[in-house]
């Protein structure tokens, strides 16, 4: 039973630090535009020197590197978790084929972020950062394609690790129900005398 909640625990902090990530990248996003909208105006001065448009742009830069370095830090994170989860529910549940298979496929799929499509993004975006609007549209296509297949893929994870919960929290109920089952007979009456 305690095992169930682990990884219950440690499911719960995958999903969690998932959503987070993708709550956290859209408002760094966002602050750029409120400096720019509602900054202190000193600041927005001093951006109004270089232009507004250079301004942005450099503001729009400062917040992709901080995103790509948060999520290439989380998604090495992520491959800790996973790994750990798997590992706890291999070893330390009884859990079946169909469960560790879930399990491994999220696995999969985070290695696959890791590995094939958060360096092509990066590399794409960095060499998007500072490119002049008329080459930016082709770019920029590309960017859409790999950022969306990105999102699909933490999606079905996340969809996936919904359905390895539910999985759990029901195993781990099935075992507390049966586990009650057995120690309920000994508390009735004609259980309690004592053979000498």
């Amino acid at each position: 039973m305690r095992s169930y909640r682990i990884a219950c625990l440690v499911l719960g902090m995958w999903l969690a630090g998932g959503f987070f990530m993708a709550w956290m990248a859209t408002e760094n996003f966002l602050a750029a535009d409120r400096i720019l909208n509602q900054g202190n105006p000193a600041a927005i001065a001093r951006l109004n020197a270089i232009g507004l448009a250079e301004g942005r742009a450099l503001l729009r830069y400062q917040v992709s590197e901080q995103n790509r370095f948060y999520f290439e830090s989380w998604e090495i994170i992520q491959i800790f978790l996973g790994g750990f989860f798997f590992s706890f529910l291999l070893l330390g549940t009884r859990e079946g084929k169909a469960t560790l298979g879930l399990a491994l496929f999220m696995l999969m799929l985070l290695l696959a972020q890791r590995f094939v499509l958060t360096p092509e993004i990066t590399a794409l975006g960095r060499t998007m950062d500072f490119m002049p609007e008329a080459q930016v549209a082709g770019e920029h296509a590309k960017f859409m394609v790999l950022h969306t297949a990105y999102v699909a893929v933490e999606l079905a994870k996340w969809g996936l690790g919904l359905l390895v919960a539910v999985v759990l929290i029901m195993q781990g109920d099935r075992r507390s129900r049966h586990v009650r089952q057995e120690v309920n007979p000994i508390d009735k009456a004609n259980y309690r005398h004592i053979n000498r």
